[in-house]
């Protein structure tokens, strides 16, 4: 290699790092030449906003917190920093990466890893190997710390607990790959994630990696119940909410036990069908329920319950086309989800249970239709961030690296509400918007300059979202330099889902802070 040697370029500005005697490339495109120099000195990264997701970070001592206890505990002199292992984590995941060899992208972005407070960012291998280390008993008790820090404040607020789960098809010999209920994929092994979130939030509470056989609603539920049990009284949901797979005895037990309001769907069983069948013969027994519906409410005990319960089936006219279930011809089916009935229309049915819920019908549909926003959920984490991947042959590190990109999707999640507080915005759309822009690092005196330049359609608009996050958050360290960490991520929490609270403050806020009302609001 040659001595380096300083370039000027047309507007006189200076270049630093090119190499005496390397090869200058020349490319002629369209007619125009272009002279092709590798700058590796250059202090440049892909993700110059990463300032404002770490400006965030701090703000709510998230990234000092994720570094406090983890299970790594290195011994040899030359093994990496715990903060560089996870900082190489959360960028690899906030990046939308799904497989460890993908942090090789990030090895030489400098800027991104001293935004962080790293020293480095760390090799797939040392990723990879990291979660081997420690028992995993103590890395439950850290992420279960880390995730109830970033949910903890909203659960003072009335809210829904979404529960469902989802196969992650596998292509390997790993641990607990096993063949059960795969729609998409029939015969293919998979895992499955058993997930809980604040549905109208979309902020997951906690994910579960089982072995594929292990996909009915009922293997997910411990993991559910070890959560809500360790919640003060106030903190638990007004509703747990799923479909088919938890409206079973054993589920519904569990929840009538804790004093757990639920709504769950039924399956189409005989007595079930007979349900449905009574219904259409009593004359007057529907009413409208909403969205097209029509309800009517019963009372049923299934072979196997342990108590009668009660029901409200809904029922709305068949879509006809391709769509449409065709009857066999000279046959006249049971009743099912979408059957035909003699005395009127091909209808739709879905029949509901519920136990500690007095509302009526039309409120209840309303309820579990909502519920439908859980496949949105799970599509933007398998397919826009890492739950599709993250691979390995041992089921502890994908519990392990399962749960640590939902915590970095909650952190993402609220950061992007502070942009758009009105609205989700997937990860397809707010990474490129809030994330991905050049980034350039310049050292003048004292000063740190960070020079952004984004390619988006809507740079101007972006610039504008920016800037006012990095403004509130500015104004939220210099005026509250008293407040706890806890206290700054409460106000950071108001300010993102300000649509949802309307105007009331979360905990741990105490009614002193005034100062904090039009910080928010502005």
């Amino acid at each position: 290699m040659g001595d380096t040697v300083a370039s000027v370029d047309e507007s006189g500005r200076e270049e630093r790092g090119i190499q005496a005697g390397s090869e200058c490339l020349r490319a002629e495109v369209l007619g125009a030449r272009y002279e092709v120099e590798w700058d590796e000195e250059a202090n440049v990264t892909p993700v110059g906003p990463l300032v404002f997701v770490a400006q965030y970070l701090g703000a709510g001592g998230l990234m000092d917190r994720l570094c406090e206890g983890v299970p790594l505990r290195y011994r040899s002199p030359n093994a990496p920093k715990d903060r560089d292992v996870l900082g190489t984590a959360v960028l690899s995941v906030l990046q939308g990466h799904c497989r460890y060899a993908h942090a090789n992208q990030l090895r030489n972005d400098r800027v991104g890893a001293r935004l962080l407070g790293m020293t480095k960012v760390v090799s797939e291998d040392s990723l990879r190997h990291a979660f081997l280390r420690g028992e995993e008993a103590e890395w439950d008790a850290w992420l279960r710390k880390q995730e109830r820090a970033v949910w903890e404040p909203l659960l003072s607020e009335p809210y829904i607990l979404d529960i469902d789960s989802s196969v992650k098809p596998l292509y390997g010999h790993q641990e607990g790959a096993e063949a059960g209920y795969n729609p998409k994929k029939p015969g293919r092994p998979s895992h499955n994630l058993h997930t809980y979130f604040i549905g109208s939030l979309r902020v997951v509470l906690g994910v579960d990696v089982l072995p594929g056989k292990e996909h009915a609603g009922g293997h997910g539920m411990p993991g559910l119940w070890s959560i809500l049990d360790g919640l003060p009284a106030g903190c638990r949901p007004d509703l747990v909410r799923g479909d088919i797979g938890y409206g079973n005895e054993k589920v519904m037990v569990q929840a009538e036990e804790r004093g757990q309001p639920y709504l769950f769907r039924l399956r189409r069983t005989v007595r079930v069908r007979g349900l449905l069948a009574d219904l259409e013969r009593a004359s007057g027994a529907w009413s409208d329920a909403g969205d097209g519906w029509e309800g009517c409410e019963a009372r049923l005990r299934l072979d196997g319950w342990s108590r009668e319960r009660r029901c409200v089936a809904l029922r709305r006219p068949a879509r006809r086309g391709r769509d449409a279930k065709a009857p066999d011809a000279g046959r006249q089916p049971a009743l099912g989800f979408a059957e035909v009935v003699s005395s009127g229309p091909d209808y739709e049915y879905t029949v509901l249970v519920t136990g500690g819920l007095d509302l009526p019908a039309e409120p209840l549909g309303r309820l579990y239709r909502e519920r439908a926003d859980c496949e949105n959920v799970f599509d933007e984490i398998k397919n826009q961030w890492g739950w599709g991947g993250y691979t390995t042959r041992d089921l502890r590190r994908c519990r392990i690296t399962a749960r640590l990109v939902a915590l970095v999707y909650n952190w993402w999640n609220i950061f992007a509400r502070l942009a758009r507080p009105d609205r989700h915005l997937e990860a397809v759309t707010s990474r490129p918007m809030l994330l991905q822009a050049v980034g350039r690092l310049a050292r003048t005196g004292r000063r740190n300059i960070l020079r952004l330049t984004s390619t988006h359609a809507r740079s101007d608009d972006i610039r504008v979202a920016l800037t006012r996050i990095g403004r509130f958050l500015d104004d939220l360290g210099r005026t509250a330099e008293q407040l706890s960490p806890e206290r700054k991520w409460a106000a950071i929490l108001t300010a993102a889902f300000m649509k949802w609270l309307n105007g009331r403050r979360l905990a741990p806020l105490s009614e002193g802070d005034q100062w904090l009302i039009p910080l928010l609001s502005g």
